[in-house]
């Protein structure tokens, strides 16, 4: 791919959406807010939608890395991004979902897991709530071993093997997800404290260890059927996820 030579009036236009997030050597490029109609049960709900970029090069010459976009295949990297609703920065309370991305589950509406309906009740409790975010995180696929591994995954997991058993046989951790980059994404655009809509204990203690103010939890069960009463059930024993009342509940 040959680099472009960007045009003055594009880059007027492109620059102050753009902020950087510096994260050691590296950078955190986020680009937004843009409004991104959502048809949500049906009905359209406005959100405010950001994407970030994790690149090598820290700069706030942005024009810089706009003109290098072209000739790299961003396609290898994974971009994650955060819809946003309300006054998310100012509002005094805020519910956040750190939703991993589900490729079976969020796209083609699976039934083998619970992420399709976290993730679209997740967007009905911040709608509901009045504030809130949903982190789409891009590289937490099969708890973080991929698509790829997560398909060998699923060949075993029809095979007897629970979800646990599945990932560590294939030679990966049980849960491998890292949500740093997306807590200092958070930051930028909120330091207010944040309630978060989770089962999993684990994205509690990432909050509170990187200093962000954490109000408290909401639950979020529902969907369970026969085809994912398995996985269900390997969150809670061997996962360590907090059971609750599996209802499709707003309480």
């Amino acid at each position: 791919m040959v680099q472009m030579k960007l045009e003055s009036k594009v880059f007027s236009v492109l620059k102050d959406k753009i902020r950087l997030i510096r994260s050691q050597d590296r950078a955190i490029y986020l680009v937004g807010p843009i409004q991104l109609p959502v048809n949500l049960y049906g009905e359209t709900t406005i959100f405010q939608w950001y994407c970030w970029l994790n690149y090598d090069e820290v700069t706030e010459d942005y024009e810089k890395i706009i003109e290098k976009l072209s000739s790299s295949n961003l396609a290898e990297f994974q971009q994650s991004s955060v819809l946003v609703y309300g006054d998310f920065e100012n509002a005094d309370e805020a519910l956040i979902r750190m939703h991993s991305i589900c490729h079976t589950g969020d796209i083609f509406g699976s039934k083998r897991c619970d992420c399709g309906f976290q993730l679209k009740e997740s967007m009905k409790k911040i709608k509901e709530h009045g504030t809130g975010a949903l982190f789409y995180l891009a590289n937490h696929e099969g708890r973080g071993i991929g698509l790829f591994s997560k398909a060998m995954a699923y060949v075993l997991q029809e095979n007897g093997y629970d979800t646990v058993e599945a990932n560590e046989s294939l030679g990966f951790v049980n849960d491998s997800r890292d949500y740093e980059d997306a807590i200092k994404v958070l930051k930028t655009l909120r330091l207010k404290p944040v309630t978060l809509i989770t089962n999993n204990p684990k994205k509690m203690e990432a909050l509170e260890n990187s200093g962000m103010l954490v109000a408290g939890r909401t639950p979020l069960w529902g969907d369970v059927s026969e085809y994912n009463e398995k996985y269900l059930q390997t969150k809670v024993i061997k996962s360590g996820h907090l059971k609750e009342e599996r209802t499709c509940s707003n309480d």
